[in-house]
């Protein structure tokens, strides 16, 4: 197969989905029904009782930091959770001030996400994202790329060189209402969706910056417009997360990444339940 016609299977990756949605259901209804089951428990004994408002700054504190932490960011979850309360005011020993803004953007990204779960998931809101993400750190990195806007020129990541910028970028506006009506007619479980939206935007690269940051956000935009919990890769999976993206060029299927996602998931909520009954013992004093 030749160089110029690869670019040109994703147009009919987006379409085949519509074929496929039956098929990739099937191969991970296993993996549906155990995220399915955690899904309610973990909003039974870990959401719930929370509370609206400390689950939320919960979530953004590890999702901010693991997040950032995929793209080399350095911040523990104490370091972020202390930027979290003290803004900018607080410059943790050996981060650079590139770090600390990196942070903040995230954080005003995740939050107006959050206040926005309303708007149509369309190219303006990917471009909000794009925009809130890298606001104070772009021009750092890139003197002549604007926040929010799609690149001018073609892009490279580590040791890959992505397709032509303007064919990729151009598909962007259909893989938006492709994934919108997916959103609206329910024929794909959530996570699947999320998985596979977040394989074909990592594909386009369509952002000089903060492409990762963006498409983890919109993944979880997915999931919290149905009222799944967010999905928080940790940082120390990186190598797996970046492994299971790479099979789409190598290898033209995204099941390695749908999979990746049920397992990220169900050992985030585990976790998490683990942590809470460790913690619930009776405690027998002196």
């Amino acid at each position: 197969m030749t160089s110029v016609v690869k670019p040109f299977l994703f147009l009919f990756v987006v379409e085949w989905i519509l074929d496929k949605k039956y098929y990739i259901c099937k191969v991970f209804e296993t993996e549906i029904k155990r995220y399915d089951e955690l899904v309610a428990e973990y909003q039974e004994k870990i959401v719930l009782p929370m509370g609206k408002k400390a689950f939320r700054e919960y979530s953004e504190i590890l999702f901010s930091c693991h997040s950032c932490g995929i793209e080399g960011s350095s911040f523990s979850v104490d370091d972020t959770r202390c930027l979290f309360e003290e803004q900018l005011g607080y410059h943790p020993v050996g981060k650079s001030l590139l770090e600390c803004q990196e942070m903040a953007d995230h954080f005003a990204a995740y939050e107006w996400m959050h206040n926005h779960l309303d708007h149509p998931f369309d190219v303006e809101l990917l471009k909000t994202i794009n925009r809130l993400v890298t606001l104070r750190t772009l021009t750092y990195k890139q003197t002549d790329a604007v926040p929010g806007e799609f690149t001018m020129v073609d892009m490279v990541a580590g040791d890959t060189v992505f397709g032509e910028h303007q064919g990729l970028v151009a598909q962007v506006p259909r893989l938006m209402s492709s994934t919108a009506e997916m959103m609206k007619h329910g024929e794909l479980h959530s996570m699947i969706l999320s998985a596979r939206f977040h394989g074909f935007f990592e594909y386009l690269h369509p952002f000089r910056d903060g492409n990762g940051r963006t498409g983890r956000l919109l993944s979880n935009f997915i999931l919290l417009r149905h009222d799944y919990p967010e999905l928080i890769i940790q940082k120390e999976d990186r190598q797996e997360y970046i492994a299971a993206l790479r099979t789409i060029r190598t290898e033209g299927t995204d099941e390695h990444l749908i999979a990746f996602f049920f397992k990220a998931a169900t050992k985030q909520m585990e976790n998490a339940l683990a942590q809470k009954k460790q913690n619930s013992r009776t405690m027998f004093f002196f």
